[in-house]
């Protein structure tokens, strides 16, 4: 018997009201605590405060203007820029290495894996304290050139040290994705005389193309951010070797108490990430194949 067209509508709109009941508070909560920090954060872009002043005041896009023409920031996006460029292909490089190793049947390889896993979970704090003594000129591991305070070691330091704080987990996202490869196609490899390195070249590597794009991904966007590390072990120094865009925007806001200043490069550092992410969606995933 088909129901009436009345009951129906009235049926359906019961069911877009309990919808819109349960998925309510949610969708609140995400524009509370993550849509309105981003409007409000564009607001002060466009204001010189100190965040003494009863207001903020009104200055349009000079900030914008004198960020962009200033060579401070250039220097600083340069250093982002080749700091996340090592940090995202020494990750994948190495994290795919491990996983490979990780991967063969040997004695201990469950403890290898938990160890080579374990600085990722760590505090950056943490590991910036362990880092520091290893890299201390007098009596560390790494003794040698003055890492932390020589403008010309800082940056590489602090990329040894995130390399080997995230390595493990991209190895064992990779160990993961290895682990799930159809055994079929490599099999059929070896009897077609094919070497180690064609079927990892031909077969695992386009594979494990959906694990790289989620990791190429995620590792940008958590390198741009990189604050801890950076914070306890060179505070942006020596002059300006470390200072990224998320250690400019703490020292702008919170040092210098410039709100304006601080909320433009936060904007900066937004587009940046959303054009970056943007362009690798729309460039890898054509060259990704899902199994």
């Amino acid at each position: 018997m088909q129901e009436n067209p009345v009951g129906l509508r009235s049926r359906r709109r019961r069911e877009y009201w309990l919808f819109a009941a349960l998925v309510a508070p949610n969708l609140l909560v995400i524009a509370v605590f993550a849509y309105w920090p981003i409007v409000y954060n564009a607001f002060l872009s466009l204001t010189d405060w100190n965040m003494i002043a009863a207001r903020p005041a009104f200055v349009g896009l000079a900030n914008y203007g004198r960020t962009l023409t200033d060579p401070a920031f250039h220097r600083t996006l340069w250093v982002t820029v080749v700091f996340t460029g090592l940090i995202v292909a020494g990750s994948l490089v190495i994290g795919l290495a491990l996983a490979f190793l990780f991967n063969l049947p040997l004695k201990g390889r469950g403890a290898v894996r938990t160890i080579a896993f374990a600085p990722h979970v760590l505090s950056g704090a943490a590991v910036a304290t362990i880092w520091l003594f290893i890299f201390d000129p007098g009596y560390g591991l790494l003794r040698g050139p003055d890492w932390m305070n020589n403008s010309d070691w800082a940056l590489p330091g602090l990329v040894i040290v995130y390399l080997w704080k995230n390595a493990g987990f991209a190895a064992l996202i990779y160990l993961a994705g290895l682990q799930g490869l159809p055994k079929e196609l490599d099999e059929a490899a070896v009897m077609d005389g094919a070497s180690t390195w064609r079927r990892f070249h031909a077969i695992k590597l386009p594979l494990l193309a959906p694990i790289t794009f989620f990791l190429l991904i995620t590792t940008v966007i958590g390198t741009f951010q990189a604050f801890d590390v950076i914070a306890v072990m060179t505070g942006g120094g020596p002059g300006d070797a470390t200072t990224t865009l998320s250690w400019a925007i703490y020292n702008e806001g919170f040092q210098a108490f410039n709100a304006g200043r601080a909320a433009t490069l936060s904007i900066i550092m937004f587009v940046i990430l959303l054009v970056v992410t943007t362009v690798q969606a729309r460039v890898l995933e054509r060259r990704v194949h899902y199994r």
